[in-house]
């Protein structure tokens, strides 16, 4: 199982598609406050449809919590300035990935304290950053794969698959 933390999230569609993400990996949700949206927003309820009840949602009071009750989880920090990629960590299971606010990101005193555990989504380097569900989704499925997809459908049991 991975674990996926939301620092102070903004948007709630972001959000929402995170949650539908994090439903259909078996990945466990952690969003600290505070939230850039209500829980009850439509948007964030649009997007997240009927996979709230699939999903694993925790909101926390801050990141320093997540961390002091798992210390011996790892944890990595998604972040545009790290020089490792996504693709070049081993994901243990049961492991935390930080993903900052869409508008800034994580806090710089919090990147250089973990630096050695940054990672990075490869872009073009005029590109900004890449949309936060996208990002969470990238790095969710690597280290699903890295642990053979625990838990999830294998081929032979796809449903509705035509004859």
């Amino acid at each position: 199982m991975i674990n996926i933390v939301l620092v102070e999230p903004e948007i709630p569609q972001n959000a929402g598609n995170i949650v539908r993400t994090c439903a259909a990996t078996n990945c466990k949700l952690y969003m600290v406050k505070p939230l850039g949206f209500q829980l009850d927003d439509k948007h964030y309820k649009r997007a997240g449809l009927d996979y709230f009840p699939l999903s694993s949602i925790n909101v926390v009071d801050s990141l320093e919590e997540i961390m002091q009750n798992n210390p011996n989880s790892q944890f990595y920090f998604a972040s545009t300035k790290s020089k490792k990629t996504y693709a070049d960590v081993i994901y243990p299971d049961g492991c935390f990935v930080v993903f900052g606010k869409e508008s800034y990101g994580l806090k710089e005193t919090l990147l250089k304290e973990h630096y050695d555990n940054c990672i990075r989504v490869p872009m073009k380097a005029d590109a900004r950053s890449l949309n936060l569900s996208n990002t969470v989704a990238i790095i969710a499925y690597e280290a699903l794969r890295q642990q053979g997809f625990p838990n999830l459908l294998n081929e032979g049991e796809l449903t509705g698959r035509p004859e």
